[in-house]
């Protein structure tokens, strides 16, 4: 599985990188084309002065940008999308395939004091549910927002549905650089499955503190290894996956065999 990801900051309304990247990644046979959060939408903060007629004015233009493409170059996009129904703004990740059209609304939110996403959102906090799992050409991937991979309930189905890859859109700042990359190698290994994370570049100020989102998209072996990952420039990551490596780890290690000789799996 040939995937890739796009590291970018925020758009706005621009279509153009998305445009040149994409007819780049078409050319390169990538089959999934995965983006980080806030690259569609302005940041958090910067929503929180808008009207949700302007958020839902944006959302929709990008929605048709990518749809049109997903079809027109025969390619998988899963992009973070902030959208608007009925008046109120969910949080979101869209899955546009060539032919069709999803949506993973989240489901944990960040909210703490100063990131509050819980408190702005419409999404409803309820009983979790299984990460969306979909097949592109036989590999199986399976979708959640980055701050939900710090959730031990979020993977409880992904080893047990033979999930091959993890997608982590995210929006990483501060001086978690460190302390992410241990969590998805972590993840990684102890679910013997690739995570493929797209974290967003650039940087947005208040009056508190400076918001320095410093990329380092990168991707995770099935044994716990840092395979590729990027700088905070903008780039385009092209990786292959592999079904029989993951198979392999598996085996290897045989965590999953010793939850199910326990009925824990």
């Amino acid at each position: 599985m040939r995937a890739a990801v796009l590291q970018l900051s925020a758009q706005g309304m621009s279509s153009t990188k998305l445009y040149n990247y994409i007819r780049i990644a078409s050319k390169q046979n990538i089959k999934l084309l995965l983006l980080g959060e806030y690259i569609l939408n302005p940041f958090f903060k910067e929503l929180q002065e808008l009207s949700p007629s302007m958020i839902d004015e944006q959302a929709k233009h990008q929605a048709k940008v990518l749809k049109e493409m997903a079809h027109t170059y025969d390619i998988t996009i899963v992009a973070p999308l902030v959208v608007v129904k009925k008046g109120k703004v969910y949080k979101t990740v869209a899955k546009f395939a060539p032919s069709s059209t999803s949506y993973y609304e989240q489901q944990i939110l960040i909210n703490y004091p100063h990131w509050n996403e819980e408190k702005f959102f419409a999404n409803t906090p309820k009983p979790l549910q299984s990460p969306l799992m979909f097949k592109v050409g036989g590999f199986k991937f399976a979708l959640m927002s980055g701050f939900e991979l710090h959730f031990d309930a979020m993977f409880s189905e992904i080893a047990a549905k033979g999930v091959d890859c993890v997608l982590l859109p995210s929006v990483s700042t501060f001086d978690s650089y460190e302390r992410w990359k241990t969590l998805i190698l972590s993840r990684a290994f102890t679910h013997n499955c690739y995570i493929l994370r797209a974290n967003r570049i650039g940087e947005y100020a208040d009056k508190e503190h400076v918001w320095s989102f410093y990329g380092d998209s990168l991707l995770a072996s099935p044994n716990g290894e840092l395979l590729e990952h990027l700088g905070n420039k903008e780039e385009l990551m092209i990786v292959d996956m592999s079904h029989t490596e993951v198979v392999r780890a598996r085996k290897a290690w045989g965590f999953r065999d010793a939850l199910h000789k326990r009925s824990l799996s």
